[in-house]
């Protein structure tokens, strides 16, 4: 296969499916964890399926094969470091809208570059049900700027300290609109407070929004 999961597929616990062995599933999905560490091409397929361990279908069993398929056919891929002169931090943040049929939240998605590779990454569903796609794409940029937070301590005690703003690529014009606009608007007073702070980490420079276009 080359894709480790079908985009249009969207995955749900009570499909009405023949059930199957639990265990094996289970075992599989652990598998895939653990060769996360080093694939973070599968994160996002693995993260999907790991929801459905208590109510495994067939379908669901086939989705998990497909990642099967994909890693065998890519068992040459990998992340390349090579030397490098910058050591500059880098975020991409993304999220989709409602993907979980189940409970309708959305899931985010974020990694982080210094150099020449990738050596951060996540795919998670989001704790809270978002409203509109510039919502959902909020909520992962806030997830994304806490891990640049986290990293840029990481890196100051590596003696890598990160002189300029951290920037943190996302592909919705609405989301960095909303947090560089310090007028509470209409269209957002249902946001949860906790998510206004990457309003005041952008404005003291740590990170800073830019957009991205998702074919980019």
């Amino acid at each position: 296969m080359s894709t480790p999961m079908n985009s249009k597929e969207k995955l749900c616990k009570e499909d009405r499916i023949e059930k199957v062995d639990q265990a094996y599933f289970r075992s599989l999905i652990g598998c895939f964890m653990y060769l996360t560490a080093t694939r973070p091409d599968i994160l996002n397929a693995v993260s999907i399926l790991s929801r459905f361990m208590h109510c495994t279908s067939e379908w669901h069993l086939k989705a998990a094969k497909r990642v099967l398929r994909y890693v065998k056919g890519t068992c040459n891929f990998g992340i390349k470091f090579t030397t490098s002169k910058e050591f500059k931090l880098f975020g991409f943040s993304y999220s989709d809208w409602g993907g979980s049929i189940d409970d309708m939240k959305s899931t985010s998605g974020y990694y982080f570059t210094l150099g020449s590779g990738v050596f951060s990454w996540s795919s998670k569903k989001q704790e809270i049900v978002a409203q509109s796609t510039a919502e959902a794409e909020f909520v992962a940029a806030t997830a994304a700027v806490n891990q640049a937070l986290w990293l840029r301590k990481v890196l100051f005690d590596l003696n890598l300290e990160q002189e300029e703003s951290t920037e943190i690529l996302v592909d919705n014009k609405a989301a960095i609109a909303i947090s560089q606009n310090h007028v509470f608007h209409r269209k957002t007073k249902h946001f949860n407070i906790k998510l206004f702070f990457l309003r005041e980490v952008q404005k003291n420079g740590v990170v800073s929004l830019v957009y991205c276009k998702t074919e980019d």
